[in-house]
């Protein structure tokens, strides 16, 4: 009897040893990963280093891949004309608030925006207000329709009472609207600045056509 489960246990010994050294063998020998992993690998890798000194550099720090992998998309023109945004919930894209002594200089703001790409639409009062209207109604108006107000701020702003109460009407709305006050200054000393409008990032129109771009692009964003 005692020889019988001696010759039992060396047989099931004998099985069991082949088992486990075949699932070392597996163990050891481990797949490759997959074709769409290696792709998504390489992919990465590709676009976070674009030559073989750059990647052993990401490879030592991650964080550098990581960083390199990622890239803003860019405003494009087709999301801004889309009819689904946030920019056909009001009548204008733009109030321009100015003095009827810089109307020339306005015109042509006017005329470089609304010939952009973006086709921006310009509330321009002498020209878009309705004959026969109260003037206050026209600058509040313009004002609760608009996204942007650019304030063209020379001295002759700083004299007209209705460009200081427009001023002060977008300052008011602009809590409230998914806007922005964009302050123009021309001609015009520090200590003669509006002080409502001091702390508000302003451009300082000295070459008209790269003056108009800052306005444009500031829209824009």
């Amino acid at each position: 009897c005692w020889q019988d489960r001696f010759h039992a246990g060396n047989w099931r010994l004998s099985s069991t040893v082949p088992a486990m050294a075949g699932w070392f063998r597996r163990l050891l020998h481990k797949p490759k990963p997959s074709s769409v992993e290696s792709s998504v690998n390489s992919g990465c890798s590709a676009s976070s280093s674009p030559s073989s000194s750059s990647a052993e550099s990401s490879s030592s720090s991650p964080s550098t891949s990581l960083a390199g992998s990622v890239c803003l998309s860019p405003i494009l023109v087709s999301d801004i004309n889309a009819s689904g945004s946030a920019r056909w919930t009001k009548s204008y894209d733009v109030c321009i608030c100015h003095s009827e002594v810089d109307l020339e200089l306005v015109e042509e703001l006017v005329s470089y925006l609304e010939g952009q790409p973006e086709s921006f639409r310009c509330f321009l009062q002498l020209r878009d207000a309705t004959p026969g209207s109260a003037v206050v109604t026209e600058l509040c108006d313009a004002v609760q329709n608009s996204h942007c107000w650019v304030m063209l701020i020379t001295p002759s702003f700083l004299q007209d009472p209705w460009c200081k109460y427009q001023m002060h009407q977008a300052l008011a709305e602009a809590p409230m609207a998914n806007g922005r006050t964009i302050p123009v200054v021309k001609d015009v000393d520090r200590k003669d600045y509006p002080r409502e409008l001091r702390s508000l990032y302003y451009i300082y129109m000295m070459m008209k056509e790269k003056s108009f771009k800052q306005i444009r692009d500031t829209v824009v964003r």
